[in-house]
């Protein structure tokens, strides 16, 4: 089984999934602690936050999703679509372990850059796809989409790591290609999480898992 830490449902049973993605350098622990905060709005929801399937480059704990020494759009590209056929699989066994077909995926930063490359090209489309602090790798690639998710970004507007301009970047392509996109540009925020960013969050999942 994957090294993933877990949580919830708040209330059983589970009907749906939330799958969390990490930043690089970080794992599974630096998200988990969002699950019951965001149970209150999806009471029967489990979370799973898998550790990334690489060590960090840059040594100690962490994990990655694909490589960053090298930044060229050629291995950013590469690095996001072996990792979306990983997670592929990882959340296809974890709908199964539940019983559930819904889920959503959040991801930060790197995590984010997975969360809609793979979000997008599921067969089984998620309900959702939370993006924050990312950036939309090979947007000339949308064109391969399977299906068009609703997509929420959310960025700092002082992100020193990720540009808020990424995001930007993302939504326009995202509209042009049709796919639905709701964005929160946080003015006071660098790169990290806030309680706006995360309460929108909270309601795009409670309106999505309540939409039939």
């Amino acid at each position: 089984m994957t090294e993933a830490l877990r949580w919830g449902p708040a209330t059983a049973p589970v009907r749906q999934l939330v799958v969390l993605l990490h930043g690089l350098g970080a794992d599974g622990n630096d998200l988990i602690d969002l699950a019951p905060y965001w149970s209150r709005a999806v009471p029967n929801s489990a979370f799973l936050s898998p550790h990334a399937p690489e060590p960090f480059e840059g040594g100690g704990f962490g994990r990655q999703w694909f490589p960053l020494l090298d930044r060229s759009n050629a291995t950013r590209t590469a690095g996001v679509e072996s990792a979306r056929l990983w997670l592929d699989s990882v959340i296809d066994a974890e709908l199964t372990r539940l019983g559930v077909t819904d889920y959503a995926i959040m991801g930060f930063s790197q995590g984010a850059m997975v969360a809609l490359h793979t979000g997008l090209r599921r067969q089984t489309p998620p309900r959702v796809i939370l993006a924050y602090s990312g950036r939309l790798v090979a947007p000339e690639q949308l064109d391969t989409i399977t299906h068009k998710v609703p997509v929420l970004l959310v960025h700092g507007a002082r992100d020193e790591v990720v540009p808020a301009q990424e995001s930007r970047l993302a939504e326009a392509a995202l509209k042009a290609a049709n796919i639905p996109v709701n964005s929160l540009f946080c003015p006071d925020l660098g790169h990290g999480l806030d309680d706006a960013g995360l309460s929108a969050g909270a309601m795009a999942l409670q309106r999505r898992f309540t939409e039939k």
